[in-house]
């Protein structure tokens, strides 16, 4: 991992960022290389660096895991017998997994989930949030179980509104009937 004290470090050593060497410490040799020729881009450059050079650090630091990531995933692809592109397989691998899943979740499927980890009790922001749903068909989806008579609308003490799946609810919530 890059560190920000060494990457200041350099920055001063290296005339106020004029010869660039943070540049080389993070990974950047072609701007590296510019600010060498340039003098830090006549020193704006080199200024511009020490204002934002704790974030380019961050930003190399994610990089590096990036790639070391891919790096490690690549060598256990190939040792796997996998010799194709890791990333196109798995992105095509990910995409099928993910439009199966999203077919199968209907609305109400995801109301229950949320509802059981839930002790049956939901809220319309809770649906919105888990389903990524607006705030609206969140609602009118839990108004929808309402009017089917699966689930029930209360008050929470607090006065908030919640939906609760009966057959899930935990006894001892307290909650009033609406």
């Amino acid at each position: 991992m890059y560190s920000t004290g060494i990457a200041y470090l350099l920055w001063l050593l290296s005339g106020f960022g004029a010869l660039g060497f943070h540049r080389f410490y993070l990974g950047k040799i072609p701007t590296g290389l510019l600010w060498m020729f340039t003098g830090g881009l006549g020193m704006i450059g080199a200024i511009y660096d020490f204002f934002t050079l704790s974030y380019q650090v961050r930003e190399a630091n994610i990089r590096r895991e990036l790639l070391d990531q891919s790096f490690y995933r690549q060598r256990s692809s190939r040792a796997s017998g996998n010799t194709g592109n890791w990333r196109y397989a798995n992105d095509a691998a990910y995409k099928v997994v993910n439009e199966k899943k999203n077919a199968k979740d209907h609305p109400e499927k995801i109301i229950l989930r949320l509802a059981k980890d839930n002790n049956g009790v939901i809220s319309v922001s809770d649906l919105a949030l888990g389903a990524d749903i607006s705030i609206e068909e969140a609602k009118k989806s839990l108004d929808a179980l309402v009017a089917k008579g699966f689930a029930e609308l209360r008050v929470r003490k607090s006065g908030t509104l919640a939906y609760v799946i009966p057959d899930m609810a935990d006894k001892d919530e307290p909650l009033e009937d609406f």
